[in-house]
């Protein structure tokens, strides 16, 4: 029964400690940031192709007009 009641302050001291400690902030920015672009890129999925497949298109006519 000991030993849970010292693994229990450890635990609690160590959260405690993490959730104060700066360390790591800057890795959770990137992390959030970049699951942030993944789902706007998964929302917009749709939109993002077609937008590109023009964009191409447009850019494939003018380069044959220009080579021709």
């Amino acid at each position: 029964m000991a030993t849970i009641k010292r693994l229990q302050r450890w635990s609690s001291r160590s959260m405690t400690g993490l959730w104060k400690s700066r360390e790591g902030l800057g890795t959770l920015e990137i992390v959030l940031i970049a699951a942030v672009i993944i789902a706007i890129a998964i929302l917009f999925k749709d939109w993002i192709i077609e937008f590109l497949q023009s964009l191409f298109g447009q850019v494939e006519s003018k380069s044959e007009d220009v080579f021709s």
